[in-house]
């Protein structure tokens, strides 16, 4: 009876590793197509924009949720420049990751310091559409994954585009068109370098910061901003791709 028992319990795990491998498969084939889809479908949605509309539910709040997409020629300049130089500065030259950035932020973890830029715009693009805030090394594996994904089926213009249009720019203000509503009463569009500066200046902490009017804080790194904006001069896509 010993043997039947010994090959019931190997068919079981034969069917269990056969299970997991066409989950795996088929989360990738998804997981894929979704990308793909949103390479031209603008993203309707993100998970912590829904996430946030729970908390403020749970907590009794009411639900702010102001969301507007556009696309790039309706952003100025301005806004996309601004937020490359406040985030990512070497995001048209890498392939999604800035190995020195996340060297340098690891050395400073270790001593227990925390330090910004260890993330690209690829990276925050790749958590902010498909993946959840909280941090984990799950979220930190899928995070690669899909970033990988981003930097190989889209463009940089467009990983910029979905970015700027889904980014956390204020308490239930996401992507650059409603925070330009917010915080100066006017389109995207039209937002002007100190303007622009400004809203690139509160993305380490948009719930905490206000673009309009700024504090001291603010102020300084919206000054640090349109320097590093003077620096690095006109945005070219075409010339990085």
């Amino acid at each position: 009876m010993a043997k039947p028992k010994k090959k019931q319990r190997e068919n079981l795990l034969q069917r269990f590793f056969r299970f997991v491998l066409k989950c795996i498969f088929w989360l990738v084939v998804l997981s894929v197509a979704i990308v793909f889809l949103y390479k031209k479908v603008p993203v309707p949605a993100t998970p912590l924009m829904i996430i946030r509309s729970i908390e403020q539910y749970q907590e009794g709040k009411d639900i702010i949720w102001k969301h507007d997409w556009v696309a790039m020629d309706h952003i100025s300049k301005n806004a996309q420049v601004a937020v490359i130089c406040s985030e990512d500065q070497q995001f048209l030259n890498h392939n999604g990751f800035d190995l020195k950035a996340i060297e340098k932020a690891y050395e400073y973890n270790k001593k227990g310091k925390r330090i910004k830029g260890g993330s690209t715009i690829s990276q925050q693009t790749a958590k902010n559409v498909f993946l959840w805030p909280q941090r984990s090394w799950l979220r930190k594996g899928l995070e690669t994954y899909f970033t990988f994904l981003i930097e190989k089926i889209w463009s940089k213009e467009r990983i910029l585009e979905v970015y700027l249009n889904s980014i956390e720019m204020g308490n239930g203000i996401y992507g650059v068109e409603a925070a330009s509503q917010y915080w100066f009463k006017k389109s995207a569009s039209r937002l002007s370098q100190q303007e622009a500066a400004a809203i690139a200046a509160i993305l380490p902490n948009p719930r905490r910061y206000k673009a309009n009017p700024p504090t001291s804080y603010i102020n300084s790194r919206k000054s640090w901003i349109v320097k590093q904006m003077v620096y690095f001069g006109s945005l070219d896509f075409k010339s990085n791709e």
